[in-house]
């Protein structure tokens, strides 16, 4: 699969930020891009529409979409694709690169303020 050029760079707002700082105290896990991938995963899987809002990438914390994906890079943007389509949006860079953000900044919000984590057992009890 081709990566959209919008995607090769992921920027996080300051508010994301301040919550992966948080998750990786509570659950001991080093690595951003690995709650990242949690953080997708549970958004991906709520039912309701992502909201489109704007996110501002203002906290100079900015990862690339390998080290996000890791070995599973065609997987991940398969599954974004798929809800892009389930949800009636278009499959075009510009909104695969915005569906990406709001998925991922929801998801960390999930995490952070469901009240549920407070370490590593925590999160895998979310499976």
């Amino acid at each position: 699969m081709n990566l959209p050029p919008e995607l090769e760079r992921i920027r996080l707002s300051k508010q994301a930020r301040n919550q992966l700082i948080s998750l990786k105290r509570k659950t001991g896990i080093e690595h951003w891009n690995v709650l990242c991938r949690w953080a997708f995963c549970l958004s991906l899987v709520e039912p309701k529409v992502v909201s489109d809002t704007q996110i501002v990438a203002d906290s100079g914390i900015e990862m690339d979409w390998r080290t996000f994906s890791g070995e599973c890079n065609g997987l991940f943007l398969a599954l974004l694709k798929e809800r892009c389509l389930h949800d009636g949006i278009k499959t075009d860079n510009k909104s695969l690169s915005n569906q990406f953000k709001l998925h991922l900044h929801r998801g960390i919000s999930y995490l952070s303020t469901r009240g549920k984590i407070n370490n590593i057992t925590d999160l895998m009890k979310l499976l």
